[in-house]
């Protein structure tokens, strides 16, 4: 955290420094411009003077030495020439001060260049993956890697706005995250789990401090199509809730038809019956990762509109639905403006704050460490309670 807040300290420092040269360079601009109307001024004043003398000489000596001009033709004289001497003023300024704004800007945009490249050569010299070095400087855009791809896709600002602030982030040594506010935690810890956790003790796992668990029901095979139930499911609800920890489910879909997400929130309905969630029943939805997974292959709109089949049904039957994805999920796979009414679990391994829409859950890590369960387990937290107080 210290480190990424130093070099976004940098960073605006590098910026401030290059807002700084490009004043100076219009400032300078302005007063060269300043001194070059004053001397066009006297030039013109002095020209004026000499070509109306002319005239009257001219005039003198060709009558005889008599002066016929009347005083209204002189004073249009002067007039006429007084407005030539403005307009070739006025141009010449304008030509002026156009060429010192056009190499102001084109100094400024060099200094940005050069920052933008500093910035880059910096992040990647430390370290950073070439999106955690090029997010930054496309602050109205998701940058997000998928099918081997960069994408760059428009936030949009009419969505709910996550409210998260980053220097609020506070990593452990044990590499938990906590959110705080005016120096306390108010975000509350939570896991999920599944029957790859094996044998839970949640007496421990609630006196580590977790206070909420969402737990796996069942699944549908990525390959066969098959649905599974979780077999660790009864004893771990059933030890959660003993041990008052405030206890949710998930379903990992793989549903590619309404038949078949209507089977899942079915089967899940079933499965919780005899409980009492305190916390949402979510839809875990996502793309298999190095496999050929079954709903990878149908289109956006087809899994916006499973997802939400699903959480309509859950929501009829008196539950709270929730959808759980990613950010290529978020940004690519899924239409989150279509969703925009259902609670959204948020996964992102990272410290760094960078999805932009609104969030209830953040599961931050699948390597977390807890009292009470042997294996890893992911970690997650939220800030406001998703249960009833």
């Amino acid at each position: 955290m210290k480190k990424e807040m130093n070099e976004e300290s940098m960073q605006e420092y590098r910026w401030r420094r290059a807002r700084r040269r490009q004043n100076r360079i219009r400032l300078a601009a302005v007063m060269v411009c300043t001194l070059v109307v004053l001397v066009i001024i006297m030039y013109c004043g002095t020209a004026l003077y000499l070509k109306v003398t002319e005239q009257k000489d001219g005039a003198v000596e060709a009558l005889g030495g008599t002066v016929v001009y009347s005083q209204e033709e002189l004073d249009m004289q002067v007039a006429l020439a007084v407005t030539e001497a403005e307009n070739r003023a006025a141009m010449e300024v304008e030509s002026l001060i156009q060429s010192r704004i056009d190499e102001a800007v084109r100094t400024a945009e060099e200094q940005a260049h050069e920052g933008v490249l500093d910035n880059i050569r910096t992040g990647l010299s430390d370290g950073q993956t070439m999106l955690e070095t090029l997010r930054p400087l496309y602050p109205e855009e998701m940058l997000v890697a998928s099918g081997g791809q960069y994408h760059f896709v428009p936030i949009n600002r009419q969505l709910r706005q996550s409210q998260l602030v980053q220097e609020n982030v506070n990593l452990l040594e044990s590499g938990e995250i906590q959110y705080m506010s005016d120096g306390q935690v108010i975000s509350h810890k939570g896991i999920d789990v599944s029957r790859h956790q094996g044998d839970i003790d949640w007496t421990k796992v609630a006196q580590d401090g977790v206070e909420f668990a969402f737990i796996r029901v069942a699944y549908r095979g990525y390959g066969t199509g098959k649905l599974e139930e979780d077999s660790n499911f009864e004893q771990n609800i059933q030890g959660a809730q003993a041990a008052g920890i405030k206890t949710g489910v998930y379903f990992y879909s793989q549903a590619i038809n309404e038949e078949e997400v209507l089977e899942e929130a079915n089967l899940v309905l079933q499965k919780i019956a005899p409980y009492q969630l305190e916390c949402p029943v979510v839809f875990d939805v996502e793309l298999v990762s190095g496999a050929n997974g079954r709903m990878n292959n149908i289109t956006p709109e087809e899994r916006t509109n499973l997802a939400l089949l699903f959480c309509q049904t859950i929501e009829a039957a008196g539950y709270k639905p929730m959808i759980y994805h990613n950010t290529e999920m978020g940004a690519l796979k899924i239409d989150v403006a279509a969703l925009e009414d259902y609670d959204k679990w948020f996964a992102s391994y990272s410290e760094t704050l960078y999805y932009p829409y609104e969030y209830k859950v953040w599961q931050y890590t699948p390597n977390g460490k807890v009292d009470g369960i042997s294996k890893e387990v992911d970690l997650n937290i939220c800030i406001e309670p998703i249960w009833e107080e």
